[in-house]
């Protein structure tokens, strides 16, 4: 599959690649990742200013109506600088969800507030004992009045605790595991029944556990069919996951070159040693095909038939995933004791490529998914 960038793509990609060396240096970032909020909120207005918080929404309501492919050079700009802002939370998976579950009412009251700046989201999905199966939901809701409470236990909820509102998913019917009967809602972090706790990932980030106890709710969307839009919205984030990987798998591939291009050893750099140049070059090909298959996943998101979008973008996770391991693992190699270190901005893109193979599903998990998903006609 052949592809190219139009002009107006260009730009935001040339735009975004200044933006992140600018103001995403690595001392910069290591003080971001420091402050209370484990983010800049200086960043997240900049990001609101330049359009990139609405990206994927309709102009009607506030967005600039970027689809797929302008998602992926967000998300590839992200990587190479190692961002921490809780784009993936708030825009992809919470503007995402928005935008394929609620009403017209809905979308008009939380668009525009995530497009300003002034609205974060969190997905509230996973819990203790689901793994990567999006059918296994425990969470229970119950009408109350003329609405909805809420009660049960969402594990690694990304920037829950920073969250104005949570996107939560409950069975309102149906049993566990099964897709009939999930339901989406909105409730707001500081409600009465909500109890948080955060806490720092490996990579950086901020992800909490999140307790709900007859919390009040609002559905977004219809009861009990809420499955697909999970699945949907959940491929779509696995796509930019995927984009997010290419751009730190350059990064680091290009500082481990600077390094073993610096690094004496024995009266001579240790990037002349055959052994290392094989290591490199390995790195640099792991990359390349990755570069391919994020791109593809990108072009086959947004596709109509499920199957198709499953397959492609499953096959992507898994491959970029092995991939990613594979970069992280030698870099920090090529790189020695000072590889491990927090001090390098090595130990730090390797963290992050690790995450990223385990979250929305690992290798294993995605080859099984591509697998189920073949076409066998």
């Amino acid at each position: 599959m052949e592809f190219s960038s139009n002009e107006e793509q260009k730009l935001l990609a040339d735009a975004l690649g200044r933006f992140v060396a600018k103001e995403y240096g690595f001392e910069k970032r290591r003080a971001i990742v420091g402050q209370p909020e484990g983010f800049s909120r200086d960043i997240w207005r900049a990001l609101a200013d330049m359009g990139m918080l609405g990206l994927p929404f309709a102009e009607e309501h506030g967005g600039i109506g970027g689809g797929p492919i302008e998602t992926m050079l967000v998300m590839n700009a992200f990587g190479s600088g190692l961002v921490v802002e809780p784009y993936f939370a708030t825009v992809i998976m919470g503007g995402g969800l928005i935008n394929l579950c609620a009403s017209d009412s809905q979308k008009q009251a939380l668009l525009p507030g995530i497009a300003q700046g002034r609205l974060l989201l969190a997905f509230a999905h996973g819990e203790p004992h689901s793994r990567y199966d999006l059918a296994s939901v425990a969470t229970r809701a119950q009408r109350a009045g003329a609405g909805w409470t809420v009660t049960g236990h969402k594990s690694v909820v990304l920037h829950g605790a920073q969250a104005d509102k949570l996107l939560v998913s409950a069975r309102t019917s149906g049993t566990n595991p099964g897709p009939q009967g999930i339901s989406l809602f909105l409730v707001e972090r500081g409600a009465k029944g909500v109890r948080v706790r955060d806490y720092r990932t490996i990579d950086g980030l901020r992800a909490a556990e999140i307790h709900l106890d007859g919390a009040s709710a609002e559905l977004l969307g219809t009861e009990g069919g809420a499955y697909e839009a999970i699945e949907r919205a959940v491929d779509a984030g696995t796509a930019a996951l995927c984009a997010e990987a290419v751009g730190a798998m350059e990064a680091l591939n290009a500082h481990t070159l600077d390094y073993i291009k610096g690094r004496q050893q024995f009266g001579q750099p240790i990037g002349r040693f055959q052994v290392n140049q094989h290591k490199a070059v390995d790195m640099m090909v792991h990359f390349e095909q990755s570069k391919s298959m994020a791109y593809f996943a990108a072009m086959r998101v947004g596709s109509g038939e499920p199957r198709v979008r499953r397959h492609a973008v499953s096959g992507a996770k898994a491959h970029i995933g092995k991939s990613a391991r594979f970069i992280a693992e030698n870099a920090i190699q090529l790189h020695g004791g000072m590889g491990m270190t927090d001090e390098l901005a090595a130990s730090h893109y390797a963290k992050r490529l690790v995450m990223i193979d385990v979250q929305l599903g690992d290798a294993h998990h995605h080859i099984e998914r591509f697998i189920e998903n073949a076409d066998r006609g």
